[in-house]
């Protein structure tokens, strides 16, 4: 069975607005915006496979691995980075820390 192209753009679409959704509603929790952005680099993802599909080349599916590799290094930094932060400050409340910048 083949999903038509319009219901996996809805899909992408939807996934998209929900994770950026997610980023402007909890911009105060590290780990939900880190997540908001997780779904929208999926939906991005989403819409390169499909469009690969729909015109028969391979250079969505290969940017799709290129995402996936760029999303686990910035998971693995992020979940380091919030640790430490944690750690630290005790919080993973962006406002507490604004202080760090100096």
């Amino acid at each position: 069975m083949i999903v038509p192209l319009t219901h996996l753009l809805l899909l992408a679409s939807i996934l998209f607005v929900l994770g950026l959704i997610c980023v402007l509603i909890w911009r105060t929790n590290v780990i939900m915006l880190l997540i908001g952005i997780e779904i929208m680099l999926n939906a991005a993802m989403l819409v390169f496979v499909a469009g690969s599909h729909r015109w028969g080349a391979a250079d969505g599916q290969i940017f799709a691995l290129m995402i996936m590799a760029m999303t686990s290094a910035e998971v693995s930094l992020a979940l380091a980075m919030v640790v430490y932060l944690h750690w630290r400050k005790k919080t993973v409340n962006i406002d507490e820390f604004r202080e760090l910048k100096d």
